[in-house]
């Protein structure tokens, strides 16, 4: 395969395919006039001289760029192919080219490939291909692919391997998994598969199978494909924080082909393992086959039931051995038993023994402090009658001494209360007194206002009786709403009656009242009846 600066190169070498300028100093007659291609003519003779020169087909070894693959039957594969090198010069150069594996093709080689080396044509792999060159006037230069060199690919493949174990051997993370100490009854479990896994359900159906209680937390993750590493490490930093609450993390992965493997390969989920703080194990199901995540887990099993049958089998002998050790136990502590109850049946004889001894030496002292007490209570109770004999005398002085105490306490009292009596009655008169003064004399103050009102009122009613008489010989009813000036025994009150301190009633609509004239306006005669 040539790249665009080669295939530039090797035209320059070609004949020229139209006369060249004349150079500077010389006469267009001087040399051959000028001849102009039209384009499509010159890239078909590009065409027609890569066609004569590159007839046949070169194996060449580029990486995988871009990658199309077929999306229906009958479809072509589209791929990129790059290869970067170092020239003579020391410069990088990177050459770059279409190819095309059509369709038939394609369906022959792309599961041979497969096959052999364990994955499918994918971005970033290097490959050996048997190319012809190809080109077109419309579409320029192409490559079709006829042949692929698996074993090249499964050579590269390998040394990438090595080289990721190197790394890994570099950074002590192919053996820092294994100094980690696996619980003895690991039983909570943190799974990284994919739900949908049959490997997950054989693994699942060991463990309810089993005589132990396991506590599973499934954490689901892609386990196939270019997106599995990265999918497995984001399980494994969901499991990181919640490490306190698991035993062991436990990657599974039943079934799948060959080509599946190549994801346990990648250094980084290898590394994130090997760095992980919980022991791991890993049952991927290859019987054959060994990934580099194999050799950075604390323990790799072959399938998901083999890992399911380690976590059952690894209780099972702890229980043996518990079992082992609650026999012993049980044996000795019987046999401790038997000797502790010879021991308390010949301490149960001195302790009967002593408390016999014991029972009758505090019988005998219980007799005596019987014989004892009797004398002292009978002294005790003489004492007792004799000074209750003197308190009995004591008594009657006691009582009249302490009578007249307190009758002469009560008179003292009764004297202080009579004369705090007297001054709050005084007190009392004095403000009852004061009150009435008040009440009297704001009595007046509202009488002396009411008699003013009342002068002003009948005033004004004499003149307008006296009016209405001139107007009218003849009397009428006194409507309802005027106000009467009368005796107090309801009779008339005539004009000249009106003087200073007449008694008089005077009736309103709603009320009467009784009052005293003090100085009547002088007014015009009026008619009795008008008042």
């Amino acid at each position: 395969m040539l790249s665009g600066a080669a295939q530039i190169a090797y035209l320059a070498l070609m004949a020229p395919l139209y006369n060249r300028r004349p150079d500077s100093g010389l006469s267009a007659s001087a040399g051959r006039p000028l001849i102009a291609l039209p384009l499509g003519e010159l890239l078909t003779r590009v065409r027609q001289t890569l066609s004569e020169r590159f007839a046949e087909s070169y194996w060449v070894v580029a990486e995988i760029a871009d990658l199309t693959l077929p999306r229906y039957d009958g479809a072509h594969c589209y791929l990129v192919l790059t290869d970067q090198h170092t020239t003579g010069r020391g410069a990088e150069l990177k050459a770059q080219a279409r190819a095309t594996i059509w369709s038939q093709r394609y369906q022959q080689l792309a599961p041979v490939f497969a096959e052999h080396t364990g994955q499918e044509l994918q971005v970033g792999l290097k490959v050996m291909l048997r190319v012809q060159v190809k080109f077109h006037e419309q579409y320029g230069l192409s490559l079709d692919v006829v042949a692929l060199d698996p074993s090249y690919t499964v050579g590269d493949l390998a040394r990438q391997r090595r080289e990721t174990i190197q790394k890994l051997a570099a950074q002590d993370l192919l053996e820092r998994q294994q100094r980690l100490v696996l619980p003895l009854a690991p039983q909570r479990l943190a799974v990284i598969s994919s739900p949908t896994a049959a490997g997950l359900q054989d693994f699942m159906q060991q463990l309810r199978e089993a005589p132990y209680a396991f506590e599973v937390t499934l954490f689901a993750a892609s386990m196939q494909g270019q997106e599995a590493p990265a999918s497995i490490r984001a399980a494994l930093d969901a499991v990181r924080p919640q490490r306190q609450q698991f035993d062991v993390v436990v990657i599974i992965r039943g079934g799948g082909s060959k080509t599946d493997l190549l994801a346990f390969d990648d250094f980084g989920l290898a590394a994130a393992v090997g760095s992980f703080p919980l022991p791991v194990l890993t049952g991927i199901g290859h019987e054959r086959d060994e990934a580099v995540l194999d050799l950075t887990a604390h323990l790799s099993l072959k399938t998901p039931t083999a890992t399911a049958v380690f976590l059952i089998e690894r209780l099972a002998r702890l229980d043996a051995v518990l079992s082992g050790y609650a026999g012993r136990v049980r044996e000795l502590a019987q046999e401790q038993v038997r000797n502790q109850e010879r021991h308390l049946r010949r301490h149960a004889l001195t302790i009967r023994d002593a408390a016999q001894q014991q029972l009758r030496q505090h019988r005998t002292a219980l007799q005596q402090r019987t014989r004892q007490a009797a004398t002292i209570a009978r002294t005790e109770l003489r004492q007792q009658h004799r000074a209750l004999a003197r308190v009995r005398q004591r008594l009657p002085r006691a009582t009249a001494r302490a009578l007249a105490g307190q009758q002469l306490r009560l008179r003292m009292l009764g004297y202080r209360l009579a004369r705090r009596f007297r001054r709050l009655h005084r007190r009392r008169c004095e403000q009852l007194v004061h009150h009435r003064y008040h009440v009297q004399l704001a009595a007046e103050r509202l009488l002396h206002r009411a008699e003013l009102r009342l002068a002003q009122a009948t005033a004004y009613r004499v003149a307008a009786s006296g009016a209405e008489e001139v107007d009218t010989p003849t009397s009428t009813p006194t409507p309802p709403s005027t106000v009467q000036l009368l005796r107090p025994s309801g009779a008339p009150l005539l004009p000249e009656e009106l003087s200073a301190g007449t008694a008089v009633l005077l009736r309103l609509p709603t009320a009467e009242w009784y009052a005293r004239l003090t100085a009547p306006r002088p007014t015009p005669s009026v008619s009795p009846s008008s008042l």
